[in-house]
């Protein structure tokens, strides 16, 4: 069966990761905040900023601004968003890819810093569609949330392939059907693409 759709993650694929552990890490430090009462705030919060529930100035009243600060929230803000780099290799062959393959995002990220990070890096010219935890309402690696991407998609698992840095996001998408490339770099997924067929 070919393939005939491609599904990317873009944090610790085509980008940096937006808001995950190490990021977080430096923003906080960063600002001289409490990491541990932070770390405790973000857990409870993150989900719901993910699930698409909650909107990033709540989670940011919640986590950070339920104390007086000397900073603002657009502060924050675009601390947060500085974190987001490209990965030009993988950005520039998902983009020539794009060129002959239907493609679409499969992510987890809350609806701000996702909206940045697709508007910043021109994601959506050459992905057709956000399947992104806050619009779904489902996360990774909840084996839902690929088959409803699948079903949006109107294609089958086996004629499709999840591109992600994650093992158990790989094999969550595989447990579904589908084919999957856990990405290490560039020239690696380049190859095993080629192997199934997109190249």
């Amino acid at each position: 069966m070919a393939i005939r759709a491609v599904f990317w993650d873009i944090g610790g694929v085509l980008l940096t990761n937006g808001w995950d552990r190490e990021q977080r890490a430096d923003v906080v430090a960063r600002f001289g905040l409490d990491a541990s009462d932070f770390g405790e705030r973000h857990k409870l919060a993150v989900p719901e900023l993910e699930r698409g529930r909650m909107s990033l100035a709540e989670y940011l009243e919640q986590t950070i601004f339920h104390a007086p600060r000397p900073f603002t929230p657009d502060d924050f803000r675009a601390a947060m968003e500085a974190e987001s780099q490209p990965h030009a290799e993988a950005l520039a062959l998902a983009r020539e890819l794009g060129e002959r393959h239907r493609m679409y995002a499969l992510n987890n990220e809350g609806r701000d810093l996702n909206e940045y990070r697709i508007r910043t890096y021109g994601l959506g010219t050459f992905l057709l569609g956000f399947f992104t935890s806050c619009y779904l309402g489902v996360m990774k690696p909840n084996p839902a949330m690929y088959r409803l991407a699948l079903s949006l998609a109107h294609v089958q698992p086996g004629e499709a392939v999840m591109v992600d840095d994650r093992t158990q996001n790989v094999e969550a998408a595989r447990s579904v059907g589908m084919h999957a490339v856990r990405y290490k770099d560039a020239a690696q997924l380049r190859a095993e693409l080629a192997a199934l067929g997109v190249e």
